[in-house]
């Protein structure tokens, strides 16, 4: 044989049995079979074998396998980003003439999604009041298949009612042909702070982007369910759009899961110091975080969740201008303008919040999120009290 032709079939195998903490790093197309019939009959599906790498490999199989153990579910599958994650839960259950629910503080993408590509497949949606289970059951149409959740809202930071959600969506199912499936976006809530399946949620997806990868250096998303049957609807539409994740970014995600929960309460803990500081601060006219009395829905966060993450949004009073919010934002120096969160660094973003919901929002229109990182939080602090003296 010539040069080439040894190299590539060198018959070398390494020795089996090595053990390590980190997970082996599996990159594969093409996946070898010792014969026909083996080629046949290996099943991907259930995680008995292989059979293409955009099926799995053992790398993907062990973060799809510790996902769904932190979530609480029974089976998960991998995505490009956590919208990759939405979109695919929305395209398995959804067709022609159904109708999707969602919470009017949705994270936008998947509002946009909702009212342009699902709208131009004929898949309606409406927008509901997460934090009025009526305004939800009066929503709810024949044509309703799925309904959205997410605690705690995004940028406005609401937690829901979610027994009292899921309540709701349960008496409608009665006599369902195709029952209403919830799902929840659980980002925030991390696989730590809520329990998604023990309060009765079908589907739980998650930007693995945030706390999972916890280095602001990987984008991918989940979805983990419990439901056999569900579970499979989503893995063949999954296959179906050829949906995969980079090793690189798999051994990336997994090498940041054992230290998830500890990041999760260290930013937790310094998001509740910072958010009780500033809300006694001049120009604040209201702190949005969950774990603050005064905060919408912080009664069914102290009964439902186990903690508060790493956000909180600041509302000036109206005697702050728009451009003056935006000059608060470009004095901060560690906290930096940037998208995402639950990275190391601390993060800036200011919104205008009624572009973002449909229902009227009573507050003044500009706000600020801040997302906490893992820097010292007196120098945080030190941070927000020197940007706050280039307001009036």
């Amino acid at each position: 044989m010539g040069e080439a032709t040894r190299l590539i079939h060198h018959p070398y195998r390494a020795p089996s049995g090595f053990d390590a903490v980190p997970v082996a790093v599996h990159k594969a197309s093409t996946v070898f079979f010792p014969n026909v019939a083996a080629m046949r009959e290996r099943r991907w599906q259930d995680k008995s074998g292989y059979t293409y790498g955009l099926h799995g490999t053992p790398t993907t199989f062990v973060l799809e396998e510790r996902l769904a153990t932190l979530e609480g579910g029974r089976h998960c599958v991998l995505t490009p980003s956590g919208l990759a994650a939405i979109a695919l839960v929305d395209l398995a259950l959804l067709r022609s003439g159904d109708e999707v629910l969602l919470p009017d503080n949705a994270y936008g993408p998947n509002k946009a999604l909702a009212a342009h590509e699902l709208a131009q497949w004929g898949i309606g949606h409406r927008i509901y009041d997460p934090m009025d289970p009526v305004d939800l059951a009066a929503a709810i149409t024949p044509r309703t298949r799925l309904v959205w959740l997410e605690a705690a809202g995004s940028v406005t930071l609401e937690f829901p009612d979610l027994p009292a959600l899921l309540a709701v969506v349960r008496a409608a199912n009665a006599g369902r042909e195709r029952p209403i499936v919830t799902a929840l976006d659980d980002t925030w809530g991390a696989g730590v702070a809520l329990r998604p399946f023990e309060l009765g949620v079908d589907v739980a997806m998650q930007a693995l982007t945030k706390y999972p990868s916890g280095g602001a250096d990987v984008l991918m998303g989940a979805v983990v369910t419990r439901d056999d049957a569900l579970h499979q609807m989503l893995l063949m539409t999954h296959m179906r759009l050829g949906l995969g994740v980079g090793a690189n970014d798999v051994e990336a995600v997994l090498r940041g899961l054992p230290s998830l929960p500890l990041r999760y309460r260290a930013q937790d803990a310094a998001a509740r110091t910072l958010a009780a500081w500033m809300r006694k601060q001049p120009r604040v006219a209201r702190v949005l975080h969950p774990a603050l009395p005064d905060s919408p829905g912080h009664a069914a966060w102290q009964r439902d969740a186990r903690g508060a993450a790493a956000l909180f949004s600041v509302v000036f009073d109206a005697a702050v201008s728009p451009p003056q919010v935006d000059a608060f934002c470009d004095a901060l120096r560690l906290f930096r303008l940037g998208y995402s969160w639950a990275g190391p660094v601390s993060l800036c973003v200011p919104y205008d919040v009624p572009t973002l919901r449909q229902r009227p929002w009573p507050h003044a229109p500009r706000l600020v999120r801040l997302a906490v990182g893992l820097e010292d939080v007196d120098d945080l602090r030190a941070d927000l009290a020197q940007a706050l003296r280039v307001l009036p």
